[in-house]
């Protein structure tokens, strides 16, 4: 997949990530990049187009659909934390982590899949979090929501191989974004982060660890949990 001529749509457009995917996107010569977000107007990105889109809603995702029919590459960048922990936090935030990162995930992709087919194929970048594989206080019902949606990556790969989709997965730690704000630990540049995605999606990476954290807890994960701490 190479990123110079590709129509790309990035989802959660409007701030953060995903503002720096679209601009990077746009710099390495992409012909064309879909901004989306659910408010369109409050993406301000030169050359890329703004795009209603949330992902929550059927409708507005199969308008989305409709409009942008020459994607040739999706990046699932929209997602939400809300600080939640599973056993004593509000049932009705889980549900929305869970129905952002992994339904909302599952919308897009079960839309533009066909999409990316009649383009020859494509690929498919899912922002995901060290957090797949680990559990912290005050966040355990965002682990749960985004280790679905690793596994959400992770079945659609092997379901869209035949139609020629690539799909990759981003595990990231905590990056300097609005999400992060009240974070009191290292972050990583957003602009790095989207850059090893970009790179990862062009080398033809189906797994990309973009900082150190994510690269030791992985490392860990076939170690015996029972000697955990």
């Amino acid at each position: 997949m190479k990123i110079a001529g590709s129509v790309a749509l990035v989802t959660g457009a409007n701030r953060g990530m995903g503002k720096h995917y679209a601009q990077a996107l746009l710099a390495r010569g992409a012909a064309k990049v879909y901004a989306t977000a659910r408010n369109p107007d409050r993406i301000d990105i030169p050359g890329a187009e703004p795009l209603a889109l949330d992902l929550t809603d059927p409708a507005s995702v199969a308008a989305a659909v409709a409009h942008a029919g020459d994607v040739s590459l999706l990046i699932n960048n929209a997602g939400v934390s809300t600080g939640q922990d599973l056993i004593t936090g509000d049932l009705e935030q889980i549900r929305l982590e869970m129905d952002t990162n992994f339904y909302g995930t599952l919308n897009v992709v079960r839309a533009f899949a066909p999409v990316l087919a009649s383009n020859g194929g494509g690929a498919i970048l899912n922002m995901l979090s060290v957090l797949s594989w680990i559990s912290l206080p005050g966040s355990t019902s965002y682990s749960a929501a985004k280790a679905a949606e690793w596994a959400l990556t992770n079945g659609i790969r092997v379901e869209l191989a035949n139609q020629g989709t690539h799909v990759a997965g981003l595990h990231v730690g905590a990056v300097d974004t609005d999400m992060t704000a009240g974070w009191d630990t290292p972050k990583s540049s957003p602009a790095d982060v989207v850059a090893a995605g970009l790179d990862g999606i062009e080398a033809g990476q189906i797994e990309i660890l973009a900082d150190d954290i994510s690269r030791q807890v992985k490392s860990q994960l076939s170690e015996d949990p029972n000697r955990a701490g």
